[in-house]
């Protein structure tokens, strides 16, 4: 085992609970604090829309950040000086707790840092493997994402109280200090660690060799310029779904459109780059059409923040625990359920003669995302019908929901990186993370959806309110992305691309 792995797991514990003691708390800020001047009847979608916002920044930035990192500094250095700014972003949550320019400049600081060194950080981690070690990887990445939940957890059921005995400085000060010590901690590994030097210029880079695909015309530039058109027409509905909301929409359009049409014609550029080079950006493309249909999974996960914590305002339970404490059920979960799945699940089926691949644990994962939401969603109706539901129940969903949340997120992580060329890592990952940003993507869609006349005439036929209607929308979402997800991935070449 690399003796410089402690330094980056010590890292992320500390960086996690920064992170999770911030956002798990968020919602209930706003609804409490914050957005008090907002009507009561308007102030819950504000408070989603706000965190969903803040979500897609966090996962958008890990592309400028693995750019940067690829391209000019290396991951240390990226990771050191936007772990700084992470710090700032912090701080100003605790000085501007009633200033709404001042927190949401915070957020925007700790979106920045945060989805800057996410994909680099686990990346970094790779990087210290090759080939000759490299069945130690998913090992490393599992204690990687133990240790992520381990932050978590505490951070989920700590900062509640804090927020709710010494108010929102201490309770978003804290986080603050932990992530100080993060940046310490990993400064103090600086001699230990394997740097990959960035590659400032590189001619048959996946853009280059896409740009170079499109420009020789033909069926696929056709298809590239359709998402153009799109991504311009999504601007036309910002005043419905505002400009974040837009200015993702329109990303997806240009990078689903321009990415189909440039793989209709990559035989095209070998003109102008070599053989490996075109097979390297086909290994991208089938790389980045399962990313894809991982989405559907985060735009239900993300949504425990948020509507699974709503749903918990309506529940009975004690009158010490807060709805938002919930929260620390998942990464509790997530410590049991790692070391359960490595030494004893996988080890039981593959006895049984059922082979464990990270394609077939993602597949499984989101499918059990969309059982946990047809949970919920009958809990909801429960609401609905004015039964005493106690907080208990929620306790089914969060179980099967976390056990989604390990076979896709922890596989994935190692998988992102496995198949990544040797000079993409960092974008690559950051593709990895992007998929978070189009899972909340969707939630925003779907939000603004149900404002309009015709949706909710059609959701009152049905005799289900919204939100149990949105419930199980999103269940089936999330199957439907599975099956397909199953279909798409019988048919994928699993590439070995560690460092020699």
């Amino acid at each position: 085992m690399p003796p410089q792995i402690p330094y980056i797991i010590g890292n992320e514990g500390c960086e996690r609970f920064s992170f999770y003691g911030m956002r798990n708390i968020l919602t209930v800020f706003l609804m409490t604090s914050l957005l008090m001047a907002i009507p009561e009847d308007l102030r819950k979608a504000e408070a989603k829309e706000v965190f969903h916002t803040f979500v897609i920044g966090v996962y958008f930035f890990p592309l400028l950040g693995g750019w940067i990192a690829d391209r000019f500094f290396g991951k240390y250095n990226t990771i050191f000086w936007l772990s700084l700014l992470y710090c700032c972003g912090h701080a100003c949550l605790a000085i501007f707790e009633k200033n709404i320019t001042g927190f949401y400049t915070g957020l925007f600081l700790i979106s920045l840092g945060s989805g800057g060194i996410k994909p680099l950080v686990s990346s970094f981690v790779g990087d210290q493997f090759d080939s000759s070690n490299r069945s130690l990887a998913q090992k490393v990445y599992d204690a990687f994402y133990w240790i992520i939940n381990f932050g978590s957890f505490f951070a989920s059921l700590l900062m509640p109280i804090f927020l709710k005995e010494f108010g929102a400085s201490v309770a978003f000060g804290i986080p603050g200090i932990l992530m100080g010590i993060a940046t310490l901690i990993f400064w103090s590994g600086r001699k230990k660690y394997i740097h990959t030097p960035p590659v400032a210029h590189d001619p048959n880079s996946f853009l280059k060799v896409v740009i170079s695909a499109l420009k020789t015309g033909g069926p696929g530039l056709a298809v590239a310029l359709i998402g153009v058109v799109g991504a311009v027409g999504s601007f036309v509905l910002m005043k419905q779904i505002g400009f974040v909301a837009s200015f993702c929409l329109a990303l997806v359009l240009l990078m689903g459109f321009g990415g189909a049409g440039a793989a209709l014609q990559l035989g095209k550029a070998s003109d102008a780059h070599p053989p490996e080079a075109i097979e390297g950006v086909r290994a991208v493309l089938r790389l980045l059409v399962l990313f894809a249909l991982v989405t559907p999974f985060w735009s239900l996960f993300d949504q425990k923040a948020s509507t699974w914590i709503l749903q918990a305002d309506q529940m009975t339970k004690p009158a010490w625990f807060q709805s938002s404490m919930m929260q620390a059920l998942n990464p509790a979960l997530v410590m049991i359920l790692i070391p359960f799945n490595n030494l004893v699940l996988y080890p039981t089926l593959e006895r049984m003669g059922l082979r464990i691949t990270a394609l077939r644990r993602m597949g499984a994962g989101i499918a059990l995302s969309g059982v946990a939401w047809i949970v919920v969603g009958g809990l909801q109706l429960w609401l609905d019908d004015g039964h005493t539901v106690s907080i208990v129940w929620q306790i089914l969903p969060y179980a099967i929901l976390t056990l989604g949340e390990v076979l896709v997120s922890a596989t994935g992580l190692e998988f992102a990186y496995s198949q990544a060329p040797l000079p993409m890592k960092g974008v690559i990952t950051s593709f990895w993370n992007l998929s978070v940003t189009i899972g909340n993507l969707w939630v925003l869609l779907a939000n603004s959806s149900v404002k309009s006349e015709g949706v909710t005439a059609y959701i009152k036929a049905t005799g289900t309110s919204v939100t149990a209607f949105q419930m199980f929308f999103f269940a089936g979402f999330a199957l439907l992305a599975a099956l397909l997800f199953g279909l798409y991935a019988r048919g994928y070449r699993m590439l070995d691309n560690y460092r020699k």
